[in-house]
């Protein structure tokens, strides 16, 4: 259908004659009935007259089209800042949240704060940095849901220092520990092991079993003896740590 016929059918669709459309663009019955018979072609304020007139757009009524729909614009997805002042190369702080979908926010800085934060002070789902918060933490001092540090605190603790859910470290402390030297409701370690289940070079717990196995309820109120014990066989242990193990058992 060409551009006289749509006009034809859509005014007749309207209800209107040539001379009640004339009437209404402002023009004579002659002149429609030239339009609807591709004799002539109105001018560009005829046409707008008559897309107003019909209730079409000028797309559909010369190309029988609608106009596409604007593309819209994303809008403005997240936050980010960054401080002008810099050391060693990073700005201060560094701030970047909210990625579009599909994309990750990442943040450096010397404190860096987003989806993925590298820094010396890192908070983030991932974070990296000498002191890190986040859902994977890796750092000097870790703190997290999977944590990897020297001193690592989480669901899943591995550091020199590993205290979570489960701890594996040096010095391990968790419902499941293992280390060199553990405590938990599970310990195993190489050292010294303490907790409900023990196993160790030297093992305290309720129940115990390693090279030297000291059950608790065998040693109950005798902390100085069982001390001596452990500090003979293991004389590098942190005593805070050894403490901490004779306190909770005994």
């Amino acid at each position: 259908m060409d551009f006289s016929e749509r006009l034809q059918a859509l005014r007749k669709t309207k209800g209107l004659t040539q001379e009640g459309l004339g009437e209404r663009v402002g023009v004579s019955r002659q002149a429609v009935q030239k339009w609807e018979s591709g004799a002539a072609n109105p001018d560009l304020d005829n046409l707008v007259a008559l897309s107003d007139c019909l209730g079409v757009s000028l797309d559909y009524l010369l190309k029988g089209e609608e106009p596409s729909a604007p593309q819209a614009r994303p809008a403005p997805v997240g936050y980010e800042f960054k401080s002008r002042r810099t050391l060693f190369g990073l700005p201060l702080v560094h701030i970047h949240l909210g990625a579009p979908m599909g994309r990750v926010s990442v943040a450096r800085g010397v404190v860096a704060i987003g989806d993925v934060a590298v820094g010396y002070l890192a908070l983030g789902g991932v974070a990296v940095g000498y002191l890190s918060f986040g859902g994977v933490s890796l750092g000097a001092c870790a703190l997290g849901g999977l944590t990897l540090g020297a001193v690592a605190l989480g669901g899943v603790a591995i550091g020199y220092l590993a205290i979570g859910a489960a701890a594996l470290g040096v010095y391990a402390l968790g419902a499941a520990a293992v280390g060199c030297n553990a405590i938990g409701a599970g310990a195993v370690a190489s050292g010294f092991a303490a907790g409900e289940e023990a196993r160790g070079a030297v093992a305290l717990g309720n129940n115990a079993e390693g090279g030297l196995a000291l059950k608790a309820a065998d040693y109950v109120g005798q902390a100085d003896a069982v001390r001596a014990l452990v500090l003979e066989k293991c004389p590098r242990i942190w005593r805070w740590f050894l403490e901490l193990a004779l306190r909770a058992l005994l």
